[in-house]
């Protein structure tokens, strides 16, 4: 295994960890209720996703 001649400086190492933050989720609304959920995901709501109810949800 190779390894390094000498050790990499701060700003270089800062330089490659410049990507590595937290991104936050992307958040859209359900047509159906407006409220808001995850992508691509059953509605926790109503129980709806994309105009089909999937899940039953208790409404109280």
């Amino acid at each position: 295994m190779p390894n390094p001649k000498r050790r990499h400086s701060k700003s270089r190492t800062s330089k490659r960890r410049a990507h590595d933050f937290l991104t936050t989720p992307s958040i859209t609304t359900c047509p159906q209720c407006s409220e808001a959920k995850l992508p691509h995901r059953v509605c926790l709501n109503c129980g709806y996703y994309r105009d089909r109810e999937v899940i039953e949800v208790d409404s109280e």
